[in-house]
């Protein structure tokens, strides 16, 4: 195992070279003589697809931060997890490659596990409320961990996909219609807890395996944002979106530590600002489509549960703080919160 985990990083490091050779060579080919060539150039990875609003995000702050830098900075953006998968690409940046990684909370806190509370449910609730988060002084204590004991660099955390729904094949307006259901979620202990807190039996599974699963009933519905459903065309194999509002998706834009400290700082500060500046954008995007893809699923044949238990199920979620012990982590970022209010 260690061998084969061995040569896989040996394998990516290869990949990563090459593209940043023929980056090199593409350069000098299309590059204009008068035009400045990028001194630093950083490989950006996620497993979302072209057509995301995350992927159009992604492109925009990698054109701001080059316009900012007078093209010296370049991000090249690689969708559909193009360089890989995600933990591999975390491996590789942790030792110094110049690439970036597009995670969540859930994933992270596999290095600083209290970090997983930013993805329990009803942490938080609106965007604004997570881009208070970064000044909070818990949070920073955890970025300079991550940073000093894993060589991770956080970036931003202000690219919120949305709230996660449940979506079956028959409505869902308190814990108790859970009961006996088995939904997919994420395979991290976060994301897991936090299923069975709410009253049903969470099972891992890739996600581009639900489609199939919710036909041959190997699942009876997945917890997700709104984007998903279209993205997926769900709305093939369930009949309901009941709003359970359960977590705020945060992810992370996290980079090599190493890496990053080899940019002037001025070109580090750009790099923060851009990526925040395009995160808070490509958000609230997203949360203004959620009413168009309402009307999309409706006419499609889907009913949108709305009446749901809010308070039934923020009661039921308080196991997931207990089992996995982020109960004081919670209401200390809470406290944090309050004061500077």
């Amino acid at each position: 195992m260690k061998e084969t985990k061995k040569l896989l990083s040996m394998l990516l490091i290869l990949i990563i070279a090459s593209l940043l050779v023929s980056a090199c060579v593409k350069s000098k080919e299309t590059v204009k003589p008068d035009a400045p060539k990028p001194k630093y150039v950083i490989l950006f990875n996620h497993a979302l697809s072209e057509s995301e609003p995350f992927h159009q995000g992604f492109l925009k702050w990698a054109q701001r931060v080059k316009e900012r830098t007078n093209g010296e900075v370049e991000i090249q953006v690689f969708h559909s997890g193009q360089l890989g998968v995600e933990e591999d690409i975390i491996e590789q940046l942790k030792q110094g490659a110049p690439i970036g990684q597009n995670t969540d909370a859930a994933r992270i806190s596999m290095y600083v596990p209290a970090i997983a509370v930013l993805n329990a449910p009803y942490f938080v609730e609106t965007i604004e409320d997570v881009a208070k988060l970064r000044e909070l002084p818990t949070i920073k204590l955890w970025e300079k961990e991550l940073e000093d004991k894993y060589g991770i660099k956080v970036l931003s955390f202000c690219w919120v996909q949305g709230m996660r729904h449940i979506l079956t094949n028959r409505p869902i307006k308190t814990p108790e219609d859970l009961k006996g259901l088995c939904i997919r979620t994420p395979g991290a202990p976060i994301w897991q807890q936090s299923i069975r807190a709410l009253g049903a039996a969470p099972v891992a599974m890739p996600f581009g395996e639900v489609y199939p699963g919710m036909q041959q009933k190997a699942i009876d519905g997945v917890d997700l944002v709104y984007r998903n459903v279209t993205g997926a065309k769900l709305f093939e194999t369930a009949k309901y979106m009941s709003e359970t509002n359960h977590i705020l998706h945060i992810n992370f834009e996290v980079m090599s530590k190493k890496y990053f400290d080899s940019l002037p700082p001025e070109y580090q500060q750009i790099l923060i600002e851009e990526c925040n500046n395009a995160g808070m954008e490509t958000s609230k995007k997203l949360e203004q489509e959620v009413e168009t893809i309402r009307i999309e699923l409706t006419e499609k044949g889907m009913t949108i549960v709305q009446d749901v238990d809010l308070a039934a199920f923020r009661k039921a979620g308080e196991q997931a703080y207990k089992v996995l012990g982020l109960t004081e982590v919670r209401d200390k970022l809470y406290e944090e919160r309050n004061k500077q209010q």
